[in-house]
Parts: structure tokens; C-alpha cells; sequence
């Protein structure tokens, strides 16, 4: 749920609670003896935060096999992967969801392997399509109510992510940022507004191509109702992590300049806090300031 590099060595305090990391063969097995799967583990998926794994089913087809803590199977079905379904429907290129199920505190899925490389940077061809996409997303979800709207989490935390307290005790910048962002919650909905579909992971290490051409976007386990707009905003913090070709972070700026404020205000404190929150506790004091100076762009 964050869209920096995977986590380094950290001088954060110990108190704060880090990302559970998949344990794919325990993962595996427990499928196993739960629906009788048979899956091989081959390896983990490059990148990501709490871990994905490469399977393969007995009939040699290739899968990949996710896991999110501290969830409840039936809140996953009847959001992120409503969310992804009904995308599908829709013609875009989402992996399908071939098996969930519920191990202990966590929920398992099995997701289709779609075909492509992650993107290591954004280019300008990339961006227009990565934009492109983000503009499918509109009105997707104007029949699904029932899908839960997007909390943005800035005025209590989040689940593993967007935490407060962090914020408030690791320095001046960071409670200033914590404040502001608060005050941004106070003066706005706490969750998103709208009947678009919303990654809320959106980044290139998530987007997939062949020869430059956009052929999936992976990881919807965030995925709920409410304003397109805001994966725009996650999208920049993306760029800023990754790096792009030239003009890409330019070019994002104009779009994200051109959003109304009452969009783009709660959009960016959400970004800003969820990354500092997520540097204090699994990177370096270095990766913090980099997120705080990023957020500090558009703060007040």
C-alpha cells in the first residue's frame, strides 16, 4: 500500500508496527489443506511491499499468489476484487481472481499472471497511457453502490498505513505535516466522493508492458469507490520514487495543477501522509525527508 521501493534497513523506533511479510510456502500449504490446491511456489514477484509470489498450478499454468494481513475475506470480495470484476466486464486489463480464502488473520488470493514486465521508469509514451487508463475509470462504478467509497485516513489511521502518531512524534516537519493534513480531513468527506474506480496503488511498478505498450495494471487489493483523480496524486509520488524520462513529472504537475482544489487538497495530504508515515516506520531518516520535501510542495 505505498509506493516507494521495497523497505531498506531502518532507524525508526521499534515500537511502531512494520508490513508482515508473505511466507508463500506455509501460504501455499495452507491452500492446500483448505481447498485442495496444488500450487508450486517458483519465487517472490519483484518489488511491493508486503510480498507476492510466482505459482504454478499442476497443469503447468502460472499464477500469481497474494496475500493482505488483517483481513476479512468477504471485505475483499465485496470491494477490491468487486472493484477489479466489474473493471474486467469493462474490457480493462485487470487480472482475474481465480481463488480466495481466508488463513488466519490473512486473505489469500491467487491472481492471473497477465503478460508483460513492470515498467522500471515512466516515459512520456508511458505517461499518456498510464493517463489513458486512469480516464477509463470514470463512472465504472455508477451501478455498484454497494462498493465501499475510498477512506482517505487523515484524521484517524489507516489499516497499516496512514498511520498519525509517527508523524507527531518522529519531528517539527513531520507533526506540522501530520497537522495540516489533519486539518485537511476536518474540511473535507473522509471518503472520496464519486462512482469512479480507484486503485489507490497506482504506479509504474504496477502498470505492466510489452515493447512500451500498456498491457495490465496489477495489484487492486486497495481498490474501492469514489474519484479517479486521487491515483493521479499517487501517480506523482510514484514518479518521484521511480524516477521518469524527461518531462514526465513536469507534464503530471500540469494535470494535477489543473484539478480542483477541493479534489487535489484532500488527495495530496492523504499521498503525504500515507508515504512519511510509511518511511518513519520501514526506511531511513533520508527517506523521510525526501517524502516530506515532496509533500511540502502543495502543503501551506
Amino acid at each position: 500500500m505505498a509506493t516507494s521501493p521495497a523497505p531498506r534497513p531502518s532507524s525508526a523506533s521499534p515500537d511502531w508496527p512494520r508490513a508482515e511479510r508473505l511466507d508463500a510456502e506455509r501460504m501455499v500449504e495452507a491452500l492446500r489443506e483448505r481447498t485442495g490446491a496444488r500450487l508450486t511456489v517458483e519465487g517472490p514477484c519483484p518489488g511491493g511491499q508486503v510480498g507476492a509470489a510466482y505459482v504454478r498450478w499442476p497443469d503447468g499454468r502460472r499464477s500469481v499468489l497474494k496475500w493482505r494481513p488483517r483481513a476479512r475475506a468477504a471485505d475483499l470480495e465485496n470491494g477490491p476484487i468487486a472493484v477489479s470484476e466489474a473493471l474486467r466486464a469493462a474490457g480493462c486489463p485487470v487480472p482475474a481472481t481465480e481463488l480466495v480464502e481466508q488463513v488466519d488473520h490473512a486473505v489469500v488470493t491467487v491472481q492471473e499472471l497477465l503478460p508483460g514486465a513492470t515498467l522500471d521508469r515512466l516515459d512520456a509514451r508511458g505517461l499518456e497511457q498510464a493517463l489513458a487508463f486512469n480516464q477509463a475509470l470514470a463512472g465504472r462504478l455508477a451501478d455498484r453502490r454497494d462498493i465501499p467509497a475510498t477512506a482517505l485516513h487523515l484524521r484517524e489511521d489507516g489499516p497499516g498505513f496512514c498511520l498519525h502518531e509517527p508523524l507527531r512524534r518522529h519531528g517539527a516537519r513531520a507533526a506540522a505535516l501530520e497537522r495540516w493534513a489533519a486539518a485537511v480531513g476536518a474540511a473535507h468527506p473522509a471518503r472520496l466522493e464519486g462512482d469512479d474506480a480507484v486503485h489507490l496503488d497506482f504506479h509504474p511498478g504496477n502498470m505492466l508492458a510489452v515493447d512500451g505498450t500498456l498491457t495490465g495494471v496489477i495489484d487492486w487489493d486497495g481498490a474501492g469507490r469514489g474519484d479517479r483523480r486521487l491515483d493521479l496524486v499517487t501517480l506523482r509520488f510514484g514518479v518521484h520514487a521511480e524516477g521518469t524520462g524527461p518531462g514526465v513529472e513536469e507534464r503530471l504537475d500540469e494535470v494535477l495543477d489543473a484539478m480542483p482544489e477541493e479534489v487535489l487538497r484532500p488527495a495530496w495530504a492523504h499521498m503525504s501522509l500515507r508515504m512519511v508515515d510509511w518511511s518513519i516506520r520501514h526506511h531511513t531518516p533520508a527517506d523521510v525527508e525526501h517524502w516530506l520535501d515532496l509533500a511540502a510542495r502543495r502543503t501551506d
